[in-house]
């Protein structure tokens, strides 16, 4: 989700924008505030320590005018620790493959040729419109029509007849939404797959085609997308008659999502355990669809290590409610580095007991706040101040703002960001680095 910014259904062409909501996400293990060094600081170690303050393009908006405005408005951005770069989101099973890999050869080019580094997000998880041969179980009118289908999407209980055929998202204005997928499900696993087989040798042929001083324009690839289950769809009881009828008639939902399982209405994630051998029958547990979710991206992981991107270059996307739910674990595998979400506790995320729990395990070479945003109205320092305090906590490649259509017009936020780049520590022509300019 990215709360107080901008979202969009991107089943067109053209972006439909919506305000989203606030995340309840906490996390863990505090800090101590003398401990926390500055950004600058943080990254004065050499090359091999350069950060990145990257802006989220949402989906279905034009990539070259971002490029454009980042390249304008920070300038001397390659020539310092910390830089800006760019992310995009390419949610593959929600469109053709051609049209997405075009996408992705487009933004790709713009990066080369305008410097800024960028994140690759592969999405298979919160959209799929484009795949009914998946999900579509229940209308033989529409395509993919297949009873079977049901097998590759969430229930409600344990039975297939609890299969969902309508759910619920609120990313700051409520909407209805296709079933989530089933995680565990083989043909749904076998589609992720497929895409990210052709998608991502387009990422690397990209990256292992630049010259070695230009490498560096590839941040990463992010993989999952606040991979959960029940939270950024959801469904209520007696959800599937609701199809029928008006969307306008739809009950408004309040979701408690510090409540697992259920998140306060009805616990889905029962497709999931029952088709990773889980669990097959009685209450469906925190640790069950949290096992899931590891599982989710492990695999998906692991195929991308497989066609050879490095783990320095491949971060994983969790979101977490509940005070350090089990949820958070999920983002970490070997074979990348851990990402979550940060809101609550943007300005601080020191205090986000989970994330800081799985941190200290955490073998990887880094870690993501992949995606973030500093709710609410706020001066330049308190900015800076938000992505000094990120940046510090050790081991922090990139923060990720979500989005830049929401911060563009900000003069806090863009001056923040100015304030970082400007005043991190730069290598000089002798190798050593001098002093950030105050």
């Amino acid at each position: 989700m990215a709360p107080n910014s901008t979202q969009v259904l991107v089943a067109f062409d053209t972006p439909v924008e919506y305000p989203l909501p606030m995340h309840a996400h906490a996390f863990g293990w505090i800090l101590p505030a003398l401990f926390l060094p500055s950004a600058a600081m943080c990254v004065s170690g050499g090359a091999d320590r350069e950060q990145y303050v990257v802006v989220n393009i949402i989906p279905g908006e034009q990539y070259r005018p971002v490029f454009q405005e980042i390249a304008r408005l920070y300038p001397d951005s390659a020539s310092r620790t910390v830089r800006v770069g760019v992310g995009a989101i390419f949610s593959y099973l929600n469109q053709s493959r051609e049209r997405t890999r075009s996408d992705l050869r487009e933004f790709l080019t713009l990066s080369d040729e305008f410097s800024v580094p960028v994140v690759v997000q592969l999405d298979g998880e919160q959209w799929w419109d484009a795949r009914p041969d998946l999900w579509n179980w229940w209308d033989p009118a529409r395509p993919g029509y297949d009873t079977s289908n049901r097998e590759n999407v969430e229930w409600n209980g344990w039975s297939p007849d609890s299969a969902l055929m309508i759910a619920w998202r609120n990313w700051g204005r409520q909407l209805r939404v296709l079933p989530p997928p089933n995680l565990m499900s083989p043909r749904y696993r076998a589609a992720c797959h497929a895409e990210m087989r052709v998608l991502i040798p387009e990422v690397l042929d990209w990256w292992n085609a630049l010259p070695a001083a230009r490498k560096k324009l590839f941040i990463g690839l992010k993989l999952g997308w606040e991979s959960s289950i029940g939270v950024n769809a959801f469904t209520i009881p007696g959800g599937n008659l609701l199809l029928g009828k008006p969307e306008a008639q739809d009950p408004k939902i309040t979701i408690r999502a510090e409540r697992v399982p259920d998140r306060g209405l009805v616990t889905i994630g029962y497709a999931a355990a029952s088709s990773a051998g889980l669990r097959r029958a009685g209450a469906l547990r925190e640790e069950d669809l949290a096992k899931v979710v590891t599982r989710h991206l492990d695999d998906l992981c692991a195929l991308a290590a497989g066609l050879g991107v490095p783990r320095d270059r491949m971060f994983t996307h969790v979101g977490g409610w509940k005070e350090g739910e089990l949820l958070y674990d999920a983002a970490l595998n070997p074979y990348s580095c851990p990402g979550w979400s940060f809101y609550r506790h943007a300005a601080d995320p020191s205090k986000d007991t989970g994330v800081m729990r799985v941190l200290g395990r955490s073998n990887a070479p880094y870690w993501g706040a992949v995606e973030w945003l500093l709710m609410g109205d706020h001066t330049i320092t308190e900015w800076t101040d938000a992505l000094n305090a990120t940046l510090a906590i050790p081991r922090c490649r990139y923060v990720c703002i979500y989005n830049w259509s929401g911060i563009r017009a900000n003069p806090a936020s863009i001056g923040a960001i100015r304030d970082i780049i400007g005043h991190s520590a730069r290598p000089d022509e002798r190798g050593t680095t001098v002093p950030p300019e105050r």
